[in-house]
């Protein structure tokens, strides 16, 4: 069976004619030997066929039996349908602006579109009209009517108003969705409109304020452009290897830490330090000028300032209370440089890890009563040789670190011939007071006698409010004297009597 080959049909020649189709015959002649040898001999000689030579001259007449031409047919088609497509889309895109943008560019032109295309189709820059454009509502003209008698229409149509107000929405800001008005026919009356109009410019204002508010203020957790460069400028100049991230955050600024770098102008810098980034945002230091405006030291810089540079005028008088304080060997953080409204110091803490506030350090009955005296150690010396008020001494202000307190935070402190200097320490002396009568330090002083062993004045008196009234005299007696610039402090008389003030002019 080797030799034997079956087919039911002859093989067509690509060349030639189609062979006629043969007719069907008998299973007895197909399995018959001789028939196998005819098809193989018949077989043979078709091979022997010399080629052919091919026509490939294209007919004129379209012949849609050939894929080639049914496929560029419908290219052409699927071109025609995008170049309709694209049409309405320039169209739409320009609109009625002066300035008009072309697609041209991206059409699919072939050379065999000839001229007996559709009727309905339009050449691409001969007409302006767009069927898939809403039309706008035909206004009144100048004269303000149309029509005349029974039939006459004014400009105060509420109809004509309704497609007018619904046209002018196109003018709202690109961020306001208007929808489709115009082509719902959507009438507006006067008052809806109005009220629209009035949200738009309303949401435009609030916009521009919170971008405004973003890009020149120093937020909680973030900082603005112009104190991240400052911030970029520090560790580009080496005064900081890095900035980690942000350790705290309080009403007057954002405090981060860093790394220190390599130093400048033959100054060493922290291995660790913070950054304390007063916030510029104005609303929290509406009600604390008071701490500045009467401080002598800044008081004739103040009222020449505008309220931006008040606040780098905040960082420079903490930067001076710092130095005075650590000068004084009481512990708190050292300065390290001041750029503007971004004080750099060193860190109270260790890896990355800030010291807790008093209010949260876990210590026992030892530990507490040796923070209470060493508080009161510290508010003496730093009224009595540092010649300052802290103005805010709590609990929150206080670091345990290396087993001993840290002040922080002074850049409110003033001096105590200010004229609420007074008033500011019997408010620290009572939060202290508070605080370790609280955490059940027996020995803790009351407030009165705090008061009195801080300030070394004798007001004898255990009513808060005529004790505070004798403060308020003391600091009456000393506005007296503030012209005179002289160092002023409280003296006590030994035999009882009022407390009376030394200016030192003597």
């Amino acid at each position: 069976m080797d030799q034997f080959e079956v087919s039911t049909k002859e093989t067509k020649n690509p060349w030639g004619s189609p062979a006629l189709t043969p007719s069907p015959c008998s299973l007895a002649d197909v399995m018959s030997e001789q028939l196998a040898r005819q098809l193989h001999d018949d077989g043979k000689s078709f091979s022997n066929c010399p080629d052919a030579e091919l026509d490939l001259t294209c007919t004129p007449e379209k012949d849609t039996s050939s894929d080639l031409l049914l496929a560029q047919m419908l290219q052409m088609q699927f071109d025609r349908e995008f170049d309709t497509q694209l049409r309405r889309e320039e169209k739409k895109f320009n609109g009625d602006s002066k300035v008009s943008i072309s697609f041209e560019n991206y059409r699919m032109v072939h050379p065999y579109e000839d001229s007996d295309s559709s009727e309905d189709e339009v050449d691409w820059q001969d007409t302006c009209h767009d069927p898939y454009r809403a039309d706008k509502p035909t206004t009144t003209p100048k004269k303000g009517f149309v029509g005349k008698g029974k039939n006459i229409t004014t400009k105060h149509d509420e109809e004509v108003c309704g497609r007018k107000n619904t046209a002018r929405m196109d003018n709202f800001a690109p961020e306001v969705q208007v929808g489709d008005g115009i082509g719902m026919d959507l009438k507006l009356s006067n008052q809806v409109y109005n009220a629209l109009k009035r949200h738009c410019h309303s949401e435009q204002r609030r916009s521009a304020r919170l971008h405004d508010k973003k890009e020149h203020s120093t937020a909680e957790q973030a900082v603005d452009p112009r104190t991240r460069l400052l911030m970029y400028k520090m560790v580009n100049s080496g005064i900081l290897e890095n900035i980690n991230g942000c350790i705290s955050t309080g009403k007057e600024s954002v405090v981060f830490h860093a790394s220190g770098g390599s130093g400048f102008e033959d100054k060493i810098v922290p291995e660790e330090c913070v950054l304390k980034v007063f916030k510029t945002t104005l609303n929290e230091f509406k009600n604390r000028d008071k701490y500045i405006k009467d401080d002598y030291r800044f008081k004739d810089r103040f009222g020449k300032l505008n309220p931006r540079k008040i606040i780098r005028l905040w960082a420079e008088k903490e930067m001076h209370n710092l130095t005075r304080i650590k000068k004084a060997g009481i512990p708190c953080p050292e300065v390290v440089i001041l750029k503007k409204h971004i004080l750099v110091m060193s860190f109270i803490g260790r890896d990355h890890v800030p010291a807790p506030k008093l209010k949260d350090a876990t210590l026992n009955s030892e530990d507490m009563k040796k923070a209470y005296y060493e508080v009161l150690n510290m508010m003496q010396r730093l009224y009595q040789d540092c010649n300052l008020v802290h103005a805010d001494l709590s609990e929150y202000n206080m670091l345990w670190h290396d087993g001993q307190v840290w002040f922080i935070d002074v850049s409110q402190s003033i001096e105590p011939t200010h004229p609420h200097g007074l008033e500011f320490l019997f408010r620290d002396c009572r939060n202290v007071t508070t605080f370790f009568q609280k955490a059940g330090v027996s020995e803790a002083l009351d407030v009165f006698e705090l008061f009195n062993t801080v300030s070394g004045l004798q007001i004898n008196s255990d009513n808060e409010a005529d004790f505070l009234a004798q403060i308020e005299a003391l600091e009456k007696r000393n506005e007296d004297h503030v012209q005179k610039r002289g160092k002023k402090t409280f003296m006590a008389n030994t035999e009882g009597s009022p407390p009376r003030l030394n200016t030192g002019d003597d």
